[in-house]
């Protein structure tokens, strides 16, 4: 096939980029190796917009055994034991097709973890949609659930927690950004290396079929409206159950030492581990591609190099001990075939039915695609927000009734119902808490797992809503009696070729790198997802963060609920006069304005460790982030958590809508036993920790009241029956279309 413009243009490869390759290969590459091009060197496989400001990150701790630039990060949690683990992203795919997108999502996050010779057992998803009432969007929504569900079930893998986030801003983009932790053997890690020139190349799990063919390429471009039904057959097809095999198989086979490298055929599929396992060991390949299962007849090289059917991978084992490492995949009922060979020279030759259908070096395609500095401007600023004059509600109780009936703050056990959260019997906190804690059989260990972002913050703020992120999630791990250890993330955004878009982008970067070192805490894996945008409209900056903290004693962790009648409850940190980007504004006001609330990173370490003394002293009874909605939702949901009411007095300086609803940052709400008031107050202020004192636990209603205002006095019955059904009635309300 010839290669022309229009060719390489339909490659998603610029002119310049072209050229590139020219000088590389020093002639015109054929058709296959243009394919090959076009996926490695796409945003989503080569990071070419993003690389150069990924590398502000801190990726370095005592506790990282391995970094970025592999399958997952590993981190030490004691004991010869470490925790590995990711967080990737499926957007594209699950807006085009929900239930298949969202599921395969599921499934390559479980690849990679295992890949690293760890077993899965915790995930977590991150998810946000567009308006309830939008085209498509209640089919979008369920189909999203039922798969996620419907994998993780059936692999026996439980989806412990997440967040939701419903907004028109995403009516033409959702994201599906998905999370999984394994426990690992620390002197038992994989990595994906070709190494030992004559060692087996050797593929396993599923036949090849044509689904998910330019699936990288897709995820790196931009969508117009009317392209959703057009690119259906980009999106891979999951099977579960042959993961689930194939999971076995493999960890079967990593208790031998017959692996040098493995890796997952992920975005690009035989592509880019081919090209990746060569490029991390300097080393070569040759592959056989007639030798590679194929479940479709008549499959070309550039289809079998470019599919991205799920459940396989590549792996490169001991020369002596092919025939063991065939015997344990047909033990369990898989494809398991030698395509080839590790050389020495560097490059990566492809041959198909005695024909040399590809010849292309290794290191330029994995390490070498074009890294750009895209330009940068900021949008302009805001105009000065409309609300400040105006005058306070009448009825704040209504007020707090419209927010928890609200999407994005009502109880959501519609959806994590739908997933099996306790199988494996590690679920110790199930959702709807702080962070989901998974204990670590065999120890008193637990890891606390949360993932997080403000995506209404960022929109206002790059910066400060990126650096809210990594505190939030702190705090609500520390909020468990979790030491948090380390991130990963999910940085979704629009076109990167737009200034405005690039600039928000480089301005998360930044503030999740300074909070990340006011907390101590390293970047150990993560996924970058752009060209989230259709018909030029972007979706909101939502730089996602999965953050892994860590109980040494599972029994010493804390939980939301209010326990006990009589207990006194107080407020950790300090109220601000802030009302930008809260959900008050949005439910109440109909507004999406700013300013951004504003962050305190030594301020939030404070708090954290604070909150962790007190959890390890057993000094508390519930411990609660103060976040979306502000005080007043914080309060009632450790009320309805813990079926017990509460009187509360709010004192504080600022507007009352601001005390009750605001999201100021850096604040928790605590309950402790009557009698340590002193105790308590003594330690907070030598934490340097603003504490007030608000009330006590106890009886049927949860009033909250200050001075003169007009109380919140509801009865909590009546509370937790609207919290706990007003999503479900939404998302009821009409057939899913």
């Amino acid at each position: 096939m010839a290669i022309t413009p229009e060719l390489v243009a339909g490659h998603n490869l610029s002119a310049e980029e072209y050229g590139r390759i020219l000088e590389i290969l020093g002639r015109q590459p054929n058709y296959v190796e243009l394919g090959i091009f076009s996926a490695m060197w796409s945003e989503h496989c080569s990071y070419k917009s993003s690389r150069l400001h990924l590398r502000k990150f801190p990726t370095t701790g005592s506790r990282v055994i391995q970094g970025p630039g592999e399958n997952a990060g590993v981190v030490d949690i004691g004991d010869g034991l470490a925790v590995a683990f990711k967080m990737e992203s499926h957007n594209h795919p699950s807006f085009i097709e929900p239930y298949q997108g969202a599921a395969t999502g599921v499934g390559g996050i479980l690849r990679d973890i295992f890949t690293m010779g760890a077993r899965p057992i915790a995930s977590l998803n991150s998810l946000r949609f567009g308006s309830l009432d939008a085209p498509r969007m209640k089919h979008i929504v369920d189909g999203v659930v039922r798969g996620i569900a419907g994998y993780g079930n059936c692999m026996g893998i439980p989806t412990v927690g997440g967040e939701t986030t419903f907004h028109s801003a995403y009516n033409g983009n959702i994201l599906v950004n998905v999370f999984n932790a394994g426990i690992v053997r620390a002197d038992r890690i994989f990595l994906g290396r070709a190494e030992g020139a004559g060692n087996p190349v050797v593929y396993v799990g599923s036949k090849t079929g044509r689904d998910g063919i330019h699936g990288a390429t897709m995820a790196s471009e931009e969508f117009a409206g009317n392209q959703t039904s057009q690119k259906r057959p980009n999106v891979q097809v999951g099977d579960p159950f042959t993961e689930k095999l194939l999971l076995e198989a493999c960890l079967e086979l990593f208790a031998t030492d017959a692996v040098v490298g493995i890796q997952d055929m992920g975005a690009a599929g035989l592509t880019s581990s081919t090209f990746e396992m060569a490029g991390r060991a300097g080393s070569g390949v040759e592959i056989d591609l007639s030798k590679v299962p194929a479940r479709e007849t008549g499959m070309t090289p550039y289809e079998i190099m470019l599919s991205e059917s799920q459940e396989r991978m590549l792996l490169v084992c001991r020369s002596d001990r092919l025939p063991e490492v065939l015997a344990i995949f047909r033990k369990w009922e898989l494809d398991a075939v030698e395509i080839g060979k590790v050389t020495d020279t560097g490059r990566v030759v492809l041959f198909f039915g005695g024909e040399k259908v590809a010849d292309l070096p290794a290191a330029p395609l994995a390490d070498e695609a074009p890294v750009y500095d895209r330009p940068r401007r900021p949008a302009a600023a805001p105009p000065p927000p409309r609300w400040p004059e105006e005058p306070e509600p009448s009825d704040y109780g209504a007020c707090l009734r419209r927010i928890l009936a609200s999407p994005n703050v009502s109880e959501k056990s519609w959806i994590w119902t739908q997933y099996d959260h306790m199988v494996g019997t590690n679920t110790v906190e199930r959702p709807g808490g702080d962070a989901a804690i998974v204990r670590v059989k065999g120890t008193a260990r637990a890891l606390a797992l949360k993932s997080d972002v403000n995506p209404f913050f960022c929109a206002l703020d790059p910066y400060r809503g990126a650096a809210i992120a990594v505190a939030e999630a702190a705090r609500s791990i520390s909020c468990t009696g979790g030491r948090p250890l380390a991130i990963t993330d999910c940085l979704n955004f629009g076109n990167p070729e737009k200034p405005d878009v690039m600039a928000q982008f480089e301005a998360a970067v930044r503030g999740i790198s300074d909070a990340c070192r006011a907390f101590d805490i390293p970047v150990v894996s993560g996924n970058v997802s752009f060209y989230n945008e259709t018909d030029g409209r972007a979706i909101p900056p939502t730089p996602t963060v999965g953050m892994v903290g860590l109980l040494e004693d599972v029994d010493l962790r804390v939980a939301m609920a209010f326990r006990r009648d009589g207990d006194r409850v107080a407020l950790l940190g300090q109220t601000r006069d802030e009302l930008g980007g809260s959900e008050f504004l949005r439910t109440v006001r109909g507004r999406d304005e700013g300013p951004c609330p504003e962050v305190d990173l030594a301020a939030e370490r404070r708090l954290c460790e604070l909150l962790l003394d007190l959890a390890a002293s057993r000094s508390l009874s519930s411990a609660h982030d103060v976040a979306d909605g502000g005080l007043a939702v914080a309060l009632a949901e450790s009320a309805m958590a813990g079926a017990l009411g509460a009187d509360i007095e709010v004192p504080g300086f600022v507007r009352h809508s601001a005390l009750l609803f605001g999201e100021s940052t850096g604040r928790a709400v605590v309950s402790f036993a009557s009698g340590e008031e002193r105790n308590i107050a003594e330690r907070a202020a030598a934490a340097g920790v603003p504490l007030v004192m608000l009330g006590r636990i106890g009886g049927p209603r949860l009033r909250i009241a200050r001075g003169d205002a007009p109380p919140i006095d509801e009865d909590l019955r009546d509370l937790t029956a609207l919290w706990r059904s007003a999503f479900r009635r939404s998302i009821e309300s009409a057939e899913l279309l």
